[in-house]
């Protein structure tokens, strides 16, 4: 193995060290932080299917503790909804050649990072109707761009969870859309050795990231979080514009 070899898998625990650090640290974040970063080290579709699979082992991981507070009612439609949009999320991804992809996750994460930050009130995104909407968004984008959360973050936010009601629900519309998003996807493309670091990587991020949660205010954490998954963003947006 060369030396550029080695710097590449080194750099490609350390995102998903950094994913998994944030995701234990706030209940959210892996994708937002880690796709961007994988795309570009690994290309579009293989940062995706990654993203996807470490992703759903850690809400699997998430919701072992947490599983009686899901919402069955909420969720239903979420899951359902999301599971009908992850093949034309798919689609897209293999039509696109790769710098209109990094424009399309780029700027997916961009418009996500942004809308969360702002907290943003929207009507379409309460009740029955709300769950679907933001359901089949989060599918298409989990299964495009690797980032399914913004809208169900939205969702909640529109329905007035608190961040323990959130938590759970999250996690387990988690494991349903990134189990539906690996099998319309596939497995990433990994040797043995990468493997067994991203393993490692994820292993330890969780670690680090629950001796933090004490430490570092939420509101804070949370702004680190999205503040690094938006310079992720628009550096994937201006790498794609420069391959046009």
């Amino acid at each position: 193995m060369t030396a550029g070899e080695w710097a590449g898998d080194a750099l490609l625990a350390g995102i998903v060290l950094l994913g998994s650090s944030v995701q234990w640290l706030t209940g959210m974040g892996f994708a937002l932080v880690a796709v961007p970063a994988l795309v570009l080290l690994l290309g579009p579709a293989q940062g995706v299917v990654l993203a996807n699979c470490a992703a759903g082992v850690i809400c699997v991981v998430g919701l072992a503790g947490g599983w009686r507070r899901v919402r069955p009612s909420a969720m239903l439609p979420l899951c359902a909804a999301a599971v009908c949009t992850v093949p034309a999320g798919t689609w897209l991804t293999r039509q696109l050649p790769e710098s209109w992809l990094l424009l399309v996750m780029g700027g997916l994460v961009t418009a996500a990072v942004l809308l969360v930050m702002r907290g943003t009130r929207v009507p379409a995104l309460r009740g029955r109707r709300g769950a679907v909407v933001a359901g089949a968004a989060g599918g298409f984008m989990n299964s495009a761009a690797g980032v399914g959360g913004p809208p169900v973050s939205l969702y909640a936010l529109n329905a007035g969870w608190t961040v323990r009601e959130f938590v759970p629900n999250a996690m387990f519309y988690g494991v349903v859309v990134n189990a539906f998003s690996v099998l319309s996807n596939g497995m990433p493309e990994l040797g043995g050795v990468q493997w067994v670091l991203v393993v490692g990587a994820m292993g330890a991020g969780g670690l680090i990231g629950r001796g933090l949660a004490s430490r570092i205010p939420e509101k804070r954490a949370r702004l680190l979080v999205l503040s690094l998954a938006l310079t992720g963003g628009v550096t994937a947006v201006g790498k794609g514009l420069w391959g046009l």
